[in-house]
């Protein structure tokens, strides 16, 4: 596999009423094609404003991230971003919603409104293309939200936070709906969650960042013995309460 992602050196200080705040410090990993990472660590350790970096939202005050071998300088089409809420319009269409990012991007062709309509179908949306987000379970504004990041056709999936604002069951669903898009799209994924599970759950490799500033204390090869890996089908899995306890007490959380 060959690296899509890869994050050197990376350092960011920031200011804040408070005074100068070191939020990273000096983080490197490397993701490939086609794997789904995650990124874990202690409220307020910097993940959210890793994946900003990463994303070309934010630069990095040191250290560069490079996106298939090129400095990424900028927000570039070769990512897309799904956020903790869906951010779908409540005065738009289910349809008009996936399609806003082409409408963003001005590249709203017959042929992406094909592949909005398609991916509707095949995840189960297209009986609601004419609805309101308002007229949608949580799990379905999720499904709603990652089918509009994906028609742009992103290589990259970058989500933060994405699945902490449903209910517990919703989420546990949510997290297999978008696993197997994911999957099935061939999509490469770096997820930010404060969910150890979910990270598990979902990952090929976990990342572990320390207290503030966040450093990079550990990466977790997650290998789970399961016949056919889902989210749901890992967590049954044997070595799964090992990676747990692990990742558990590298974060150390005081509560």
């Amino acid at each position: 596999m060959k690296p899509v992602v890869e994050v050197s050196n990376v350092n960011m200080t920031y200011q804040s009423p408070n005074g100068e705040i070191h939020a990273l410090d000096d983080i490197s990993f490397v993701v490939h094609e086609g794997e789904f990472v995650s990124i874990v660590g202690p409220s307020g350790c910097g993940k959210s404003t890793l994946l900003s970096i990463i994303s070309g939202l934010l630069k990095p005050t040191s250290g560069e991230v490079l996106l298939y071998g090129e400095p990424n300088i900028g927000p570039s089409r070769k990512t897309g971003y799904m956020l903790q809420k869906d951010h779908l319009f409540e005065w738009r269409t289910i349809l008009h919603n996936v399609l806003l990012g082409v409408e963003i991007q001005k590249t709203l062709t017959p042929e992406a409104r094909e592949k909005a309509l398609n991916y509707l179908k095949t995840y189960g949306l297209y009986e609601f293309r004419n609805k309101y987000p308002e007229q949608l379970s949580g799990g379905m504004r999720q499904r709603a939200a990652l089918i509009r990041t994906l028609v742009p056709d992103p290589q990259i999936l970058l989500l933060d936070e994405a699945f902490s604002a449903l209910d517990y069951q919703t989420r546990l669903a949510v997290n297999e709906d978008i696993y197997l898009i994911i999957r099935q799209e061939k999509k490469t994924a770096i997820l930010v969650t404060h969910d150890i599970s979910e990270a598990i759950s979902m990952s090929d490799r976990v990342v572990v960042l320390s207290h503030r500033p966040g450093r990079l204390k550990k990466i977790h090869n997650i290998e789970l013995s399961c016949a056919k890996r889902t989210p749901l089908s890992c967590r049954e899995a044997p070595e799964f309460r090992h990676y747990f306890q692990q990742i558990w007490k590298e974060l150390d959380i005081h509560v």
